[in-house]
Order: C-alpha cells, then sequence, then structure tokens
C-alpha cells in the first residue's frame, strides 16, 4: 500500500490516540483534537464529581465529534476506582476473589450497568497479572491472585460479565507485570523468566482471555528478557505482533499502557514511542495527560504514516479494529 497523503496522516494519526485533560468540563483544545480524529477519551477523578456531571461530560465528548467516539476509564476497584461519588464501591480484586466467581460477574455486571449509564463504555479492567512477587509495588492486590488458573478463571468471569452488559473489557499488562519490584510509572521493569515460565504462568490469564474474546489488551512497559531483551513489550513488535498477535492469535485491540509513564518518557521523546509503538503492533497509543504531547503524538504519527514509516497497511489493520471496538460498544451507552 501506498504512503497516505498529507492531508489524510493527522486524521489517521489521531484515531490512534487516546487522550485525558484536567478538570469536570470539556477543554476546547481537547474539543478541537476529538474533531480532528481522536476516537477514544479516557476520564480520570480529576474529572469526576457526580454520575450526572460524568454523563454531561461524555455527552460534550461525543458532541465534539462527527465520528463515533469511545470513552473509557479505569474502573477496576480497590484503590484503582477512578469514579466513586454515586458508583458501587467494588474491593480489590485480590478480596473480590475470595467471593469467587460469582461475586466477580455481580462487581462485573455492576460496573458495567454504572459506567454505560453515564456514557462510558470501555472499562481498563481486568488486570491479569499474576501476583507471584511481595515486593511487587504497583500490582499487588489488584491481581486476582498469584495461582495462574484462579487468575485465568476469575479474569475471564469479568471480561465476560462486563461486556454482556455492553461494557469493553481490558486484559492487562500483557506480558505480565506480577513478578516485577520496580513500578513501571516510576521506571522500567524487567522480567528474567525464560519463555517457559512464562507459558506457565504469566501467559496463562492472558490466552484465556483472548479464547474469550476480550475486546482490547493493554502492553506493559516491561522489558520481557526472553523474548525482547532490548525493548519494553509495548514497543516490540516479538512481543506484540509476534507474540500475542501470532502465536496467541488475538485480532482485538491492542492498547499501550500510557506512553506518559516514566518507564518510556523519561526513556525517549513520547512522540518517537508512539510511532514504534503502532510500527510494533499496538492499535491505540495512551497519551492521558498533556496537551503538548498529545498534539506532538499526532504530529510524530502522522510524519510517519505520510513518510510510510507506519505503512498504510498497519494503519488500516488499527482503524479497522478500532471501528469494530466503536459498533460493538460505543452505540451501546
Amino acid at each position: 500500500m501506498l504512503p497516505m497523503p498529507p492531508d489524510a496522516a493527522p486524521h489517521a494519526a489521531a484515531n490512534l490516540l487516546c487522550i485525558g485533560f484536567d478538570g469536570p468540563t470539556l477543554p476546547p483544545a481537547t474539543a478541537e483534537l476529538i474533531a480532528g480524529g481522536v476516537g477514544v477519551v479516557i476520564l480520570f477523578a480529576r474529572n469526576a464529581e457526580t454520575p450526572a456531571q460524568i454523563a454531561k461530560l461524555t455527552h460534550a465528548i461525543r458532541e465534539a465529534a462527527d465520528h463515533p467516539v469511545i470513552v473509557c476509564v479505569d474502573q477496576e476497584g480497590g484503590k484503582v476506582q477512578r469514579f466513586e461519588g454515586g458508583f458501587t464501591a467494588v474491593p480489590a480484586a485480590r478480596e473480590l476473589a475470595d467471593g469467587g466467581e460469582a461475586a466477580v460477574r455481580v462487581a462485573g455486571r455492576t460496573q458495567a450497568d454504572e459506567l454505560r449509564a453515564v456514557g462510558v463504555n470501555f472499562n481498563l479492567a481486568p488486570v491479569l497479572d499474576v501476583d507471584t512477587n511481595p515486593d511487587n509495588p504497583v500490582i499487588g492486590p489488584r491481581s486476582l491472585s498469584s495461582d495462574p488458573a484462579i487468575v485465568a478463571k476469575l479474569g475471564v468471569a469479568w471480561i465476560d460479565a462486563m461486556q454482556r452488559e455492553g461494557v469493553a473489557a481490558c486484559a492487562k499488562h500483557f506480558p505480565g507485570h506480577g513478578d516485577t519490584t520496580v513500578d513501571s510509572h516510576e521506571d522500567l521493569p524487567r522480567i528474567t523468566h525464560d519463555r517457559a515460565r512464562l507459558d506457565a504462568v504469566e501467559l496463562v490469564p492472558f490466552r484465556a482471555a483472548v479464547a474469550a474474546g476480550v475486546a482490547s489488551v493493554m502492553t506493559a512497559h516491561v522489558v520481557a528478557e526472553s523474548i525482547d531483551a532490548d525493548r519494553p513489550a509495548t514497543l516490540s513488535p516479538a512481543v506484540v505482533d509476534g507474540m500475542l498477535r501470532r502465536e496467541l492469535g488475538y485480532d482485538g485491540v491492542v492498547i499501550s499502557d500510557d506512553l506518559e509513564m516514566k518507564a518510556i518518557s523519561e526513556r525517549m521523546d513520547v512522540g518517537d514511542a508512539a510511532v514504534q509503538a503502532v510500527a510494533a503492533g499496538v492499535d491505540l497509543v495512551l497519551c492521558c495527560h498533556d496537551l503538548d504531547r498529545q498534539r506532538a503524538v499526532i504530529a510524530a504519527l502522522a510524519d510517519a504514516i505520510e513518510r510510510g514509516v507506519v505503512s498504510g497497511d498497519r494503519v488500516a489493520s488499527a482503524h479497522r479494529r478500532l471501528a469494530r471496538l466503536a459498533a460493538s460498544y460505543a452505540s451501546a451507552t
């Protein structure tokens, strides 16, 4: 496929980006990015006051575009619950798992019903990392278990419960962030296990989620040394295209963790990271905070698309998957 014409590249690039913003109302500059092609917006606690206000905000987000817009949130439960007032306080995954599959399904249905009611149709949950390291500073109780079979079983139940209620789920953080002693928000973790160990532990829940039809998979800013010793999973063709796409057979939306996390942003320009991630097979890159960085990501991706550094086929496949996600869930709110 020939490189994309310059006039089409910025819109095509913007469609590959998920953005966030500050405050309970939609800033004009963010609305401009959405009008320019951004198809996914993420909300945080900083955006939320009441259910009625969130519903008004998601309506404004969609009104800013002439294309379908997906609105997402990290509503895992426990300490990672962005919407609180007026929403059910779901326990952290480890506590929830004590109630077994029935409790997990109730939580998933509840989350989905409450999110859909305020115009959010994509929940970046559940965490499918296997909690095998007691010194892990970022996963811990966010994980369902230290047993991969339990994480797989309960994770699939959670995914199924949400998606049956019209909210897309996200299996994270591929290929596993459970056995690290470094928080990727602060630095770049490395996993030194051989491939046999990854197959026996870390990959078990993700294989189950893929088989269950999870709508999306989020990559980790973690170096899995036995797969690619040089690049974080988010930027690695061996991990994303090789392992997740070709080996596990996943054809849903692959999204990155936030490129503004220090594991990435303190090592390279965020625009360059976005180009590498999309080239590696990521369909949607997250840039959740800084407006200038969001604009820089769009510019870097547009330039890479124009020059054929990111191929037209790669962009088309990402757009196809994102359009399918929107068709399945954006109309459910």
